[in-house]
C-alpha cells in the first residue's frame, strides 16, 4: 500500500511542486534578492533570509497536511474506494495509514532538500538545536495533520476538500505569522498566533537562537510551552477527526 500511495503521490505533479519543491524554490528565489542577503543591525547582524528560512519550511508542511491529505481521503470516499476496501482483507485503515506515512515522508524530504540547498547555495546555517528542531517539526506537523484530518472526516467531495484546504492554508499561514513579521502584527493577532499550528516561533527558536530572540522580541510563549500547546492541539484534533470520520 505504501508503494502504491507513493506512486500516486509522485503522479500528482501539483502536490510535488507546491508541497515538496516550492519551499526550496521560494527560499532560493528570495535569496536572489541582494537586500535580503545583507546583514542588518536591527536583526543582530543576521540576514533577513536567515530569519525567514523556517517560514519557507512551514509552507510545505501546511500544504501537505491540510490540502493534500484531506483531498486524497475525500477522493477515496467519494469514489467508494474506502467502502469497497472494507469488504476485502485490505483494511481501509491501512490505506489511510499508508497515505499519512507517504505524506509525512514527503514533508521530511521537502525539509531536507530545503535545509541542504539553503546551506549550500545561500550559506544559511542548518538548525542549531537539533533535538528541539526535530521535536518542534514533529509536533507541529502532527497538529497540522490533526486539523487536516478533521477536514478529511467531514467533507463529502474532493472539490470541497480542496476548498476547505485552501481556506485552512491561508488562515494558518496568516494567523501563524508566516505572512507578516511578528513585530508588525497587532497584539491580538500575535497572541492568537501562539496557538496556531505548526508553531512557527518554536521552529524559528530551534533553528537559530539569535533568530528566535529577534522574532520573539514582540512577546511569545517559551519554547516548551508552545510545544505543549501544539501537542494538545494535535491530540484534540485527532480525537475529533476519529470521532467524526466516516468511511462512506
Amino acid at each position: 500500500m505504501i508503494k502504491v500511495e507513493t506512486k500516486l503521490f509522485l503522479r500528482d505533479s501539483a502536490t510535488v511542486i507546491f508541497g515538496v519543491l516550492f519551499p526550496t524554490g521560494l527560499l532560493l528565489g528570495l535569496g536572489a534578492i541582494p537586500a535580503l542577503r545583507e546583514p542588518s543591525p536591527e536583526t543582530g547582524g543576521l540576514r533577513p533570509i536567515d530569519i525567514w528560512a523556517p517560514t519557507a519550511l512551514v509552507f510545505g508542511m501546511v500544504m501537505i497536511a491540510v490540502q493534500h491529505v484531506p483531498a486524497v481521503v475525500a477522493t477515496y470516499r467519494e469514489r467508494g474506494i474506502l467502502r469497497r476496501l472494507s469488504t476485502t482483507p485490505a483494511d481501509p485503515r491501512k490505506v489511510l495509514l499508508a497515505q499519512m506515512m507517504v505524506a509525512f515522508a514527503s514533508v521530511v524530504v521537502s525539509a531536507a532538500l530545503m535545509i541542504s540547498l539553503a546551506w549550500a547555495v545561500l550559506e544559511i546555517a542548518p538548525p542549531e538545536r537539533h533535538l528541539k528542531f526535530v521535536v518542534a517539526f514533529l509536533v507541529g506537523y502532527a497538529a497540522l495533520l490533526g486539523l487536516g484530518m478533521i477536514s478529511a472526516a467531514v467533507v463529502r467531495t474532493s472539490s470541497a476538500a480542496n476548498q476547505t484546504g485552501t481556506v485552512l492554508f491561508v488562515a494558518l499561514m496568516f494567523f501563524g505569522g508566516a505572512f507578516l513579521p511578528r513585530v508588525l502584527m497587532p497584539d491580538t493577532l500575535r497572541e492568537v498566533g501562539e496557538f496556531i499550528p505548526p508553531g512557527l516561533q518554536a521552529l524559528t527558536a530551534a533553528w537559530s537562537a539569535e533568530a528566535g530572540e529577534i522574532t520573539g522580541t514582540a512577546g511569545g510563549q517559551p519554547f516548551w510551552l508552545q510545544i505543549a500547546i501544539m501537542t494538545v492541539i494535535a491530540a484534540i484534533a485527532s480525537g475529533i477527526a476519529a470521532k467524526l470520520f466516516r468511511w462512506e
